[in-house]
């Protein structure tokens, strides 16, 4: 027989909690002082329905796999849940109104389009956590102004009728240099989350990287895709071994293709903006652990308690004993650890600064790409098919062209086609990647390149991209969508500039 909502409502204490979510009702009393999220949350919510705040941040079956079947109460009378009606501040109902009026898809014309866009329709903190950076966030900055700083030298006369991009990465065939980067916590942008990127990337092409920290579970993204869509796997890797292989394991026997583990995130970075939100709600908990930090400190450092700050070298040949998976290390940030993940027989590594929100005044991977590539050629460690990709600050079509010229086997978009899908879902993501593929055609096109491989190192001028202005020349359209730190507490949700 259900719970009454009256029955539920009684055990509201820290030692007495009981939740509903989804129509089922939960003792959390015992896990509530360990709950990655802080009990502050839980208590918010004692004897309530918590369905509204649980679901963004929660993969389905979260409370099923980690809380003992003892404490699953059973399904309660929702109809005795005394609805809570939410007051429309003038804040949200403004944000509402900018929702309603938002520009058409078709009048986005660039990634900065989607920003734009998203930065208006999203709610505050969803906004914050998306598009905060690691302290005075001058490396974000950076890994679009490091891109700036390289000049083409295209090239004429050259037969440039048939324009090919087509690649593949780790043997997978892609439809262009460029796939999907992990992105935590889909759902604060859209209701349907990562999923929206498994549709754009099956219509488009392209290769999708699953995180870790997803809001959909990694069952829910990998049944999203088509028959024979490949997608990769990022991986944080946790205190408790028996959990990362666990996952690990997993991920493969669902046929991902490649294992993305992050090695640029022992702790994770602060994030003012995120912080600032005082982001009290529990992130994905698709790995549990515990955590002695204040985590009212925003959304990233209250998803990643379970992070693994000991994570090293010696680990390596554990991960190639668990898997047949393709490993590649995702964080690298100078040669020396590119040449010794290649000399551990690893399939590449990712040249990125985790999007300028870890260590700021850590260097762009674009400038990072040329020192890498040279010393790889130089030990000839890339005869083994070992390949380099890089993320962080790509916007543009012309940004992919400089790293295949400089040696990368592809670039990874992370933020761009997140924004896209909170503002327009699936289709606003194809739209984004679409957008793209115009500009590389174009591109290829006006630089003399018929083909990726025609894209050499000659084409760039390179003489300015080891000058690190803080602050350079302007970016206008970037500029519009960034959010200065100054600018917050009466910045955020700004009226988009479409």
């Amino acid at each position: 027989m259900p719970l009454e909502a009256s029955e539920v409502a009684k055990h509201n204490t820290a030692k007495d909690l009981w939740l509903i979510v989804q129509g089922q009702a939960y003792d959390l009393t015992d896990f509530a002082p360990e709950h990655p999220g802080g009990m502050k949350i839980l208590l918010k919510y004692g004897g309530l329905d918590a369905t509204e705040a649980y679901e963004p941040i929660h993969p389905p079956g979260t409370l099923e796999q980690y809380l003992p079947k003892e404490k699953h109460l059973g399904p309660v009378n929702m109809e005795s849940v005394v609805r809570v009606v939410k007051e429309m501040t003038p804040e949200e109902k403004e944000r509402q109104d900018r929702i309603a009026n938002k520009p058409s898809l078709d009048e986005c014309l660039s990634l900065y389009d989607f920003e734009a866009v998203a930065k208006s329709v999203l709610p505050t903190g969803a906004w914050a956590y998306y598009s905060s950076g690691a302290d005075d966030e001058i490396t974000m900055r950076e890994n679009r102004g490091a891109y700036q700083r390289i000049w083409f030298r295209p090239r004429i006369l050259r037969d440039v009728t048939n324009i090919d991009f087509s690649s593949t990465i780790l043997g997978q065939k892609t439809s262009c240099p460029f796939y999907i980067t992990a992105t935590a916590l889909g759902k604060l942008g859209h209701p349907d989350g990562e999923k929206n990127l498994t549709v754009a990337a099956a219509k488009t092409g392209i290769i999708q990287m699953i995180p870790t920290l997803a809001s959909c579970s990694f069952d829910e993204i990998c049944d999203a895709a088509e028959p024979g869509q490949c997608q990769f796997m990022q991986l944080y890797v946790n205190k408790d071994r028996a959990i990362t292989e666990k996952i690990v394991r997993k991920a493969e026997a669902r046929g991902v293709k490649g294992l993305f583990i992050t090695v640029d995130a022992p702790q994770l970075g602060r994030r003012e903006k995120d912080m600032r939100q005082k982001f009290l709600n529990e992130g994905s908990n698709v790995q549990q652990g515990d955590d002695k930090v204040d985590k009212s400190q925003g959304a990233a450092r209250a998803i990643s308690s379970f992070i693994d700050p000991g994570l090293s070298w010696a680990d390596i040949p554990w991960f190639q004993s668990i898997t047949k998976m393709p490993i590649v290390l995702k964080g690298v940030q100078c040669w020396e650890d590119a040449v010794l993940a290649a000399e551990a027989g690893l399939a590449g590594v990712v040249l990125s600064n985790h999007g300028g929100r870890q260590l700021d005044f850590a260097r762009s991977g674009i400038e990072i790409l040329v020192e890498v590539m040279a010393e790889l050629r130089k030990r000839d460690l890339l005869k083994n098919g070992f390949e380099v990709y890089i993320d962080g600050g790509v916007r543009r079509a012309g940004d992919v062209i400089k790293a295949i010229a400089l040696g990368a086997k592809a670039v990874g978009i992370g933020r761009p086609f997140l924004y896209a899908y909170s503002a327009y879902g699936a289709e606003g993501t194809v739209r984004a990647i679409q957008l793209l593929k115009d500009e590389m055609e174009m591109n290829m096109r006006l630089i003399g390149a018929p083909t990726l491989a025609d894209l050499t190192p000659e084409m760039l001028d390179l003489s300015s991209l080891g000058i690190r202005p803080v602050d350079g020349a302007p970016d206008s359209l970037m500029r519009q969508n960034y959010e200065p730190l100054s600018g917050i507490g009466n910045g955020l949700g700004a009226k988009p500039r479409l």
